[in-house]
């Protein structure tokens, strides 16, 4: 897939998933912002990798909960490469496992603001973008918890990325008209540092031993999808949530 010529932003697209799909976009030849919070030695090193390949990137710092971030990190994006074209929402996080009855509303509201508001303002950002010109790409980030009610402790955690999985329909359903198209994509089990911090590695064994495709995902798994969703092979498609799970949704 060919990307030349197009302007692409991720959030959190410093390391795992995000990281992975950065740099796919910027060997397929697009211009690609990202954005990262505390990840500053990732985001560094993907960028410096990126600028030594000869691809063109810009690491931002922003925090994505916010509108005030939101909009700094499109408008650094525009000043530097111009109208975004292809925007991955793809910030969020498990926090902390904790059960329902446990479960501080602290932790709740952040679990709200990392996955659901992050979201709901990048895509809102984003469309503000895209509607004038009739034209864009937006892809989500979900879960298979979305599906599946999470693990252990992840409730908050399942019930937003349910919220993620149902805005994209909605929206879909609304800019579809203009020209628009917004799709999502569902990971199950992806090895990367969510699964180093928040599972174990007897866990992990155990979930590919589940999986028909017996082995966990791989980020470039989850980017390869991404970068479909947002070519023109995936035209027709909107609305659409990839699960990304070897068939362990199947079960």
């Amino acid at each position: 897939m060919n990307f030349a010529g197009k302007v692409v932003l991720i959030t959190g697209g410093a390391s795992g998933i995000g990281g992975a799909t950065t740099l796919a976009f910027a060997k397929a030849g697009a211009q690609v912002a990202f954005t990262y919070m505390s990840s500053t030695a990732e985001a560094a090193s993907l960028a410096d990798t990126i600028a030594q390949s000869g691809g063109k990137c810009l690491a931002i710092n922003a925090d994505m909960t916010v509108p005030a971030g939101v909009d700094a990190a499109f408008q650094a994006a525009e000043a530097e490469f111009g109208p975004v074209d292809v925007v991955f929402a793809n910030a969020g996080g498990l926090l902390q496992r904790s059960r329902c009855t446990q479960m501080s509303f602290d932790l709740w509201q952040q679990s709200i603001a990392v996955n659901l508001t992050s979201t709901f303002l990048t895509c809102q950002a984003a469309l503000r973008s895209m509607e004038p010109r009739k034209t864009g790409v937006v892809v989500t980030m979900a879960s298979l918890a979305a599906f599946d009610g999470g693990g252990p402790g992840a409730s908050h955690y399942a019930a937003m990325k349910g919220a993620v999985a149902t805005y994209t329909r909605a929206l879909a359903k609304e800019v579809g008209p203009l020209g628009i198209r917004v799709n999502g994509v569902a990971p199950g089990l992806i090895g990367t540092r969510f699964h180093d911090t928040f599972n174990t590695q007897e866990g992990r064994r155990q979930t590919a031993e589940r999986t028909p495709l017996r082995r966990e995902g791989r980020p470039d798994d989850v980017a390869d999808a991404v970068l479909y969703l947002a070519s023109d092979h995936a035209s027709f498609l909107a609305g659409e949530i990839i699960q990304i799970n070897g068939g362990l949704g199947l079960y």
